[in-house]
């Protein structure tokens, strides 16, 4: 379901086949109806200029206020004023950088970032929107390329936003309450997952949805990372869809968590 979940996700109708693969059901079913489904789109000016393209360059890049506004090619006044409306729309939401000021790069900016409250809007503006001309004359080929390249992207987020919630909970049920929790960014690095606790213990996760099971390296690497925008762990926590190896499933570890898609399943 978090396949179809971050597609369709805020969609109010939709007729689903879970017979067919979702390539299938996108390519024989959902591109067959682009007309009818845009209609889920509101307000429909939201499709024109230049709202179109501040919307494509949030879900094509990283999010970051003034990296997407360069990327529409609007001058920061418009673009700002843009966000504000889309932000009132409830299209997207402003997500606050954590990270603090310094001056050691004076060029460089700290910059909050957007998402988009509806999955289906990220995707329709991520994948469907940059080929709608084409595919409303019949040529599929380029968004269906792009689509099978990138999807793991919308996945990725929606397996994020579960794995938030499950680490919540998980910490909640065993009397610890989590005082913050949400991604982070900064000049050099960007988590899935940084949490603190009431007691100020940090928690720093990674989530993995991939078709593979999680290796060591991707704890090596979290820590190093962690190191280079000093940040300091009490407890490490990875996320993976397909499982973990057998030398992390053995680690002996204490301060290391590991949970898989099962874990989340069974959640609830």
């Amino acid at each position: 379901m978090i396949d179809y979940f971050s597609i369709f996700g805020g969609v109010s109708e939709l007729e689903l086949d879970y017979f067919a693969t979702l390539f299938e059901f996108i390519e024989n079913s959902f591109l067959h109806n682009i007309d009818i489904i845009s209609s889920q789109i509101e307000p429909t000016y939201i499709l024109e200029s230049p709202y179109r393209e501040v919307l494509v360059a949030i879900a094509r890049g990283d999010g970051k206020i003034y990296s997407s506004i360069k990327k529409a090619r609007l001058n920061e006044h418009l673009g700002e004023n843009i966000i504000d409306e889309l932000t009132g729309l409830g299209i997207v939401r402003l997500e606050a950088s954590k990270e603090l000021e310094t001056n050691s790069h004076k060029k460089y900016r700290i910059q909050s970032k957007l998402r988009f409250k509806k999955p289906f809007y990220r995707f329709w503006f991520g994948f469907v929107e940059p080929y709608r001309d084409s595919l409303q004359i019949g040529e599929k080929d380029k968004f269906i390329e792009n689509f099978k390249a990138h999807y793991e992207r919308l996945r990725s987020l929606v397996f994020e936003h579960l794995s938030e919630e499950f680490l919540i909970d998980y910490y909640g049920n065993k009397g610890i309450n989590i005082v913050f929790s949400g991604s982070y960014w900064d000049r050099d690095n960007e988590f899935d997952i940084v949490a603190v606790t009431e007691s100020q213990e940090v928690v720093l996760a990674e989530c993995k949805y991939k078709e593979r099971k999680v290796c060591k390296n991707e704890l090596t690497k979290l820590k190093l990372k962690a190191a280079q925008s000093n940040l300091t762990a009490k407890h490490w926590v990875l996320f993976s869809k397909q499982g973990f190896s057998m030398e992390l499933k053995n680690s002996k570890d204490k301060d290391l968590l590991l949970f898989d898609l099962q874990d989340l399943s069974a959640w609830k």
